[in-house]
């Protein structure tokens, strides 16, 4: 699904349940971008949000690809993950 800027994936026959991806560091069509919000920095926003995260990264780990899940209100899995070596994180607002 596509919304401007943003792009949702929704796949069904991959996994166990159909997922909900985001994938931070791709246009709308799939290309590289130069600069996105590293998984690491989402996950650290989450969690200071008291959100579950089912799936995590280790922080200590702060390069190369990473991924993270946590359901949805009927428990739905969503992923966001980075699949990209690098990338150039967005300067972080002060906040996790």
């Amino acid at each position: 699904m596509v919304n401007g800027r943003s792009v949702i994936g929704l796949f069904q026959g991959m996994r166990e349940r159909p997922i909900l991806t985001f994938n931070p560091g791709l246009d709308a069509s799939g290309n590289e971008v130069e600069a996105a919000t590293d998984v690491r920095q989402i996950h650290a926003r989450l969690e200071y949000a008291g959100l579950e995260i089912k799936e995590s990264v280790d922080p200590a780990n702060a390069e190369g690809a990473a991924q993270i899940t946590r359901a949805d209100p009927d428990g739905g899995p969503i992923l966001i993950g980075r699949f990209r070596e690098s990338v150039r994180p967005l300067r972080a607002s002060g906040r996790p």
